[in-house]
């Protein structure tokens, strides 16, 4: 694959991560199908470009005025805690284990956010 290749899959995972959607749920994927990178290189090259995706994000925000910094700290402290625990665990994971709970997020979080537009589209439909 071409460097062409690797732009879109970085245009398209940049547009989902400042949307606040999370580029990696498109970057992992194609990272291990289309371009065979293994489960954990892709993790690594996501949290990679995660970092820097996040700086320029939270400074885009921030001027917006769209961070709401109250509260914040016990989510920041129990993220990095929790993060700790899962690169530790991903660590000592084989790939293959790390590519069925990456699917089974996938498919989960794929069937909240169906259900979740249905249930907003039916309030929005009821309060009508």
């Amino acid at each position: 694959m071409d460097w062409m290749f690797f732009v879109l899959v970085g245009l398209l995972s940049g547009v989902l991560a400042g949307m606040g959607m999370g580029g990696g749920t498109f970057l992992i994927p194609l990272l291990t199908i289309l371009m065979g990178v293994g489960q954990k290189v892709a993790q690594g090259v996501n949290l990679a470009v995660f970092v820097v995706i996040g700086v320029v994000c939270v400074i885009v925000y921030a001027k917006k005025k769209l961070l709401k910094l109250s509260g914040i700290w016990p989510l920041y402290v129990s993220a990095i805690v929790v993060s700790g625990f899962g690169a530790f665990f991903a660590d000592r994971a084989k790939p293959k284990t790390l590519q069925i709970i990456f699917g089974i997020f996938l498919v989960g979080f794929g069937c909240f956010l169906i259900l979740s537009t249905i249930i907003a589209q039916a309030k929005k439909n009821k309060n009508k």
